[in-house]
């Protein structure tokens, strides 16, 4: 089916035949007049990655919303094309930025995936094994603590190097072995102690904040989370670091299975109480996306009050400290680095000159520009795993523009993007460090005072 065989009704028409997809649940989800926004201008096109690269209309965010509302009318059904396009698209919402009729994209591609995934069928599901570690392993951090203890052990002791360089590697599952390329280059054998409940604020106290600590960030780089609450205290935040709190549940409704992202975020609202917070601190950009649409996700719901009480409170943890009034680091680093805009960062929360602000204080620090720097690298989450080809071929085209700018450090605010950048560098060689804008503020800021000193 192309583009050009579809024309849009003014209104939605029930379909004759098996449309490939619960219709009545995405009609719970997504309001129609969503799939009616899109003037089909076309501007967003080249803001689109995968259309980018494959130069197909049906790759492009336009066509994309052509293709869900001609099956929604029933005038196409979910086949195998469709789903493959519509599969192809890393929910990076860069469409959104560049659109200007305010299509809000990412409410009508998350919910449509989600059903796509509920009515898939043998070859349409993932691998297995990738499926158990999207439902069982992923969303856990101490799960993932335990399983990269192994991956801990062979990067200290030279044996995934061996296991690399001899091709024993490649007998492993594929799945596996795209996630031991996605490991961090730096994986010390044992890692940071777990930060105290609370944290006390250095000098006068600004500001009561929660942190997130998320999943995969407090499993694969912890460091990241010990980094931003001393970055907060250095900027006078009394610090909790919340007891009872869950995976976003991003991993969990990006897979598919909505009923387990909705039992993390009633977790995460019964641990979370936002009255007492001035701020609940994300240092992830997906997650913070994930958990500022908390109020959408679950406007159905019981728990749609609560939830619109503790979006309100989730700030970025760049987002935050300008707001706050940053705290001028002391330290100098002479080091020449560049940032990329995570995508869910840029498009999803519309952060951008935050982290470059912060960033500038550090004395010595120059920042060179990126060449396309809110084009997405390809991590999208889970995509490197479910969609290696693409997110191989964007990743690369990243990793050249960064080496473009001849800087010896990347700074981004997302962890995935920090392990996909870093592992298509490493592929070319360049072993530049990848780092979120937080750890290098806290190496200007130092360490916290001792204070019994």
């Amino acid at each position: 089916m192309k583009i050009a065989d579809v024309h849009a009704p003014e209104a939605p028409i029930k379909s004759t035949s098996n449309p490939g997809v619960d219709l009545a649940w995405l009609a719970e989800r997504v309001e129609y007049g969503l799939y009616q926004d899109c003037v089909h201008c076309g501007l967003c096109t080249a803001s689109c990655p995968t259309y980018v690269m494959t130069g197909d209309e049906n790759d492009s965010p336009r066509g994309r919303i052509y293709l869900m509302r001609a099956v929604v009318d029933g005038r196409a059904q979910a086949s195998e094309k469709v789903r493959n396009h519509l599969g192809l698209c890393l929910d990076c919402r860069a469409c959104e930025s560049a659109c200007p009729s305010g299509v809000q994209y990412g409410k009508l591609i998350e919910p449509f995936k989600v059903a796509l995934e509920l009515s898939a069928k043998g070859n349409e599901k993932p691998p297995i094994l990738l499926r158990l570690m999207l439902k069982h392993l992923f969303p856990y951090a101490n799960r993932m603590k335990l399983a990269l203890i192994p991956a801990r052990i062979g990067k200290a002791t030279g044996l995934l190097n061996l296991l690399e360089s001899t091709g024993l590697i490649h007998l492993l599952p594929k799945t596996l072995q795209r996630m031991q390329a996605m490991l961090p280059t730096k994986m010390p054998l044992f890692p940071p102690k777990d930060l105290a409940s609370k944290l006390s604020p250095v000098g006068p106290r600004r500001a009561k904040v929660a942190l997130f600590t998320g999943c995969v960030t407090e499993a694969m780089t912890p460091e990241t989370n010990q980094a931003t609450a001393r970055v907060l205290q250095h900027n006078g935040c009394e610090v909790d670091v919340v007891h009872g709190q869950v995976c976003c549940g991003a991993v969990s409704y990006h897979s598919g299975d909505e009923m387990s992202a909705k039992s993390f975020m009633r977790q995460n609202l019964k641990a979370f109480d936002p009255s007492k917070y001035d701020a609940i601190i994300m240092n992830a950009a997906g997650c913070g996306a994930m958990l500022k649409d908390y109020a959408h996700l679950m406007h159905h719901d019981p728990e749609a009050e609560q939830a619109k009480a503790f979006t309100a409170k989730v700030k970025d943890i760049s987002e935050f400290l300008v707001t706050l009034g940053p705290v001028k680091p002391k330290n100098r680093i002479d080091i020449q680095a560049t940032y990329h805009d995570a995508c869910h960062l840029c498009h999803g929360q519309q952060i951008r000159n935050q982290p470059r602000q912060l960033l500038g204080m550090i004395d010595g620090l120059e920042l060179k520009p990126l060449e396309e720097t809110e084009i997405c690298c390809g991590a999208a989450g889970t995509y490197n795993l479910t969609q290696p080809e693409m997110s191989h071929k964007l990743g690369q085209r990243k990793a050249e523009f960064i080496e473009s700018t001849g800087a010896t450090m990347v700074a981004t605010g997302n962890i995935g993007c920090q392990l996909q950048i870093q592992k298509h560098l490493h592929d070319r060689g360049n072993h530049s460090d990848v780092v979120h804008p937080v750890q290098l503020l806290d190496q200007a800021y130092g360490p916290i005072p001792n204070r019994n000193s």
